[in-house]
């Protein structure tokens, strides 16, 4: 059990030399290694400067860097040109794709009453540890899982044991542990960083992973006051102390309590990284805990052309629409298809308001039949742009049109909450 950095707080800066250092300083620690497998996520988590760290580790190990597996999990492969915008300068030939429902090994399972405990008898179903075969079976001697810590709607924290079990994860994998944290409450998840959810991956891998190569390479990042993103920490080791130091950094970087509830937010999705409402209800989840009862969460979407980025999710959330948890477990009960896939219906029950505050979803690329035919409201993208400027806007309260707005640029960057919610 190692931790080769430890570096970063809640006012670290570090600049992308500094990283590069701390990166390769911990690489060297490692000994010679001959053939190397990095595990980045997608462009979906861009922020994370899981980019630029891939290829600072191509650049250190050159022709022994033998394979990037981008931990899609369910998300739709990245195109030649989001790998080059965010991996610039790693050659493409080195790319892999991650099919969840065909590449994958199975490689032990935790039995049904362990789940059962930890779902508070909710749940009867075992847990099947799965991962891409490249990381079972490729023979590598060093498998580097690259990603940032941050607040999460399904495991509490994200990254860890996550990016590879889910990330690189098989059908069944993915769908019963979304499931779990979707009975056991989200809100009862997020931001904690021992959970139902994590006790499974962490307890899977210490039982199935023990014999793979693997370090994690894990970044905190967070806002300046000024604008733009800071890194404030980098954490890279082979065991849960890596990780709980970085979700301890994590919550001070990226958790926000704020003083009054929010009656009305407005959730700026990056049309180079959100192309989903799979991706972009992250502006649900993250703002849930603080929005007021019969508040409006309005969500500007210029990239979102689709609901599900698998074309079987999509189906799904299309039929079954965001009609909250009652409705989706007795949906599940009901049609063997939704049950069949736990994943979509934890989703579903994830990016519903329960009633309790209105959704307003503006995309780019979808129609108000679209929006409204799955249980939100629609809003005209142009108008609400025009009135709600994400361009002008800054982070936090604004007095606009004679109301107070909470403006979010990123999601992905944190969770916010108002006491009387936690």
């Amino acid at each position: 059990m190692s931790l080769y950095c430890s570096v970063g707080s809640a006012d670290t800066d570090l600049s992308p030399q500094q990283l590069q250092d701390l990166l390769k300083e911990s690489l060297a620690k490692l000994g010679t290694r001959s053939t190397v497998l990095a595990v980045p996520p997608d462009q979906s988590r861009e922020h994370s400067q899981a980019g630029q760290l891939t290829r600072y580790v191509w650049e250190h190990y050159g022709d022994k860097l033998k394979a990037v597996l981008p931990a899609i999990g369910t998300h739709t492969p990245m195109r030649p040109d989001q790998l080059e915008h965010m991996f610039a300068g790693v050659p493409q030939e080195l790319f892999k794709v991650h099919n969840w429902r065909t590449d994958i090994e199975t490689l032990g399972e935790l039995p049904a009453e362990f789940i059962r405990e930890q779902s508070e008898g909710k749940l009867n179903y075992t847990w099947p540890a799965q991962v891409n075969k490249l990381i079972s079976r490729g023979g590598f001697d060093l498998i580097l899982s690259i990603g940032q810590v941050v607040p999460h709607e399904v495991i509490g924290m994200a990254n860890y044991t996550k990016n590879i079990l889910i990330g690189t994860g098989g059908r069944e994998g993915i769908n019963r542990s979304h499931y779990l944290g979707a009975v056991y409450g989200m809100e009862r998840i997020m931001g904690r960083a021992e959970n139902p959810v994590r006790t499974v991956l962490n307890h899977a891998a210490d039982r199935f992973l023990r014999h793979l190569p693997i370090i994690y390479v894990l970044t905190v990042v967070g806002r300046r006051a000024s604008g733009g993103l800071a890194v404030r920490g980098l954490f890279i080791g082979d065991d849960v102390e890596c990780f709980l130091k970085a979700a301890e950094l994590s919550l001070k970087v990226n958790f926000e309590i704020v003083d009054q509830q929010m009656r009305k937010a407005v959730v700026y999705l990056d049309p180079s990284e959100f192309h989903s409402t799979w991706i972009g209800n992250k502006a649900v989840y993250r703002t849930r805990m603080a929005l007021a009862d019969g508040a409006e969460l309005i969500i500007l979407a210029p990239g979102v052309h689709e609901f599900g980025e698998d074309k079987v999710i999509d189906k799904l959330i299309r039929k079954y629409g965001y009609h909250g948890t009652p409705y989706t477990l007795k949906a599940v009960e009901e049609n063997p298809e939704l049950a069949n896939d736990l994943g979509a219906a934890a989703h579903l029950i994830h990016a519903s308001s329960e009633g309790r505050f209105k959704i307003t979803w503006c995309p780019g690329h979808l129609s108000c039949e679209e929006i409204v035919g799955v249980g939100y409201d629609y809003g005209d993208l142009k108008t609400m742009c025009a009135r709600y400027n994400p361009q002008t806007l800054r982070h936090g309260f604004n007095r606009v049109n004679e109301e107070d707005i909470f403006f979010i640029a990123n999601p992905g960057l944190g969770l916010w909450a108002h006491r009387s919610r936690l």
